[in-house]
Formats: structure tokens, C-alpha cells, sequence
């Protein structure tokens, strides 16, 4: 994973960034053997649409306007699906998900999250995963799935702030 600053708060090529993104995730479901169904692409695709994290519910909305119905079950077996396999990540403290920026890399993520816009980034977490494996190890308890979140202000929102 690059140590270039995260995407969401650096301007960039966005429509650029977001189908690399979905190409990588294509790709490493077909490594994997998984179905990308219509509705699991699509959800990917929503996801990927901002650099943000979206609620289930408002995935729904988006699925449902486009004809792919509107039982919430279709929104969250999908999200389900694209977590389970490293194509998404959940957020707890928005309840909301995110499309991984980095699918098939093995990777430890930390997510920035904007408390005014909800802008995440996934940044790079190598050194923190290795001090808490480090801490854990130290009481003799083996780290197996961690989700860090931070919440502050973007660079934009930031400026706002301070004006």
C-alpha cells in the first residue's frame, strides 16, 4: 500500500481513481473464485462513487431507484458479501461502509473519518497494527481482525473551521 496521502483528502482524478479501484476489485474476485453479481458490482460501484462511507439504508435507496429492488436484505447481503471479502470495509462508528481502496493487498488500514463531511481515507496502518500486535503479544493475547478509526476534520472542512 502507498504512503502517499490518502485520495479522499487530495485532489485528484476521482472517476480515474474509482474505476482502478473497481478493476483491482474485479480482479481479485476472479482470483478468489467469487461471484460479482449484478447487485454486489453495483453496490462496489456506489461505494466508490465518493470518498465517503454510506449506511446500508442509503445504499438501498440508490439500488431500489435503479431497479434492483428495495427489500433490505438485497443491500445488506451485498455489503455482507463485498466485507467478507476484503472488498469493503465496515466503519462501527458511522455504521456505515466503504468500498477498500486497496483490494488484494494485504494490508491494515486506518480510517480517517471527517466529523462534519464524513470524508474517510483508508491510510496506510502497518505501525499501529505492529504496536498493538506488540501490546497484545506482551499479555499473550494473538490480535486476529482489528478495525482502527480516527474522527477529526478533513483538510477541507478544517479550513472551515478556522475561518
Amino acid at each position: 500500500m502507498s504512503d502517499e496521502a490518502p485520495l479522499a483528502f487530495a485532489h485528484h482524478d476521482h472517476s480515474h481513481c474509482a474505476a482502478d479501484t473497481l478493476a483491482r476489485a474485479e480482479a481479485e474476485a476472479a482470483r478468489l473464485g467469487l461471484r460479482l453479481t449484478p447487485v454486489r458490482r453495483r453496490v462496489l460501484e456506489i461505494l466508490l462513487e465518493a470518498h465517503r462511507a454510506m449506511g446500508a439504508y442509503e445504499v438501498l435507496d440508490r439500488l431500489a431507484a435503479e431497479g434492483f429492488g428495495n427489500q433490505p436484505p438485497v443491500a445488506y447481503r451485498a455489503l455482507e458479501f463485498l466485507v467478507e471479502n476484503g472488498l469493503a470495509h465496515r466503519l462501527r462508528r458511522l455504521n456505515a461502509f466503504a468500498a477498500c481502496m486497496h483490494p488484494g493487498e494485504d494490508h491494515a488500514p486506518v480510517f480517517l473519518i471527517c466529523r462534519v463531511c464524513d470524508a474517510v481515507a483508508e491510510a496506510p496502518g502497518a505501525p499501529v497494527r505492529a504496536a498493538l500486535d506488540h501490546a497484545a503479544a506482551d499479555l499473550g493475547f494473538a490480535v486476529e481482525r482489528v478495525n482502527i478509526e480516527a474522527v477529526g476534520l478533513c483538510p477541507v472542512c478544517a479550513r472551515g473551521e478556522a475561518a
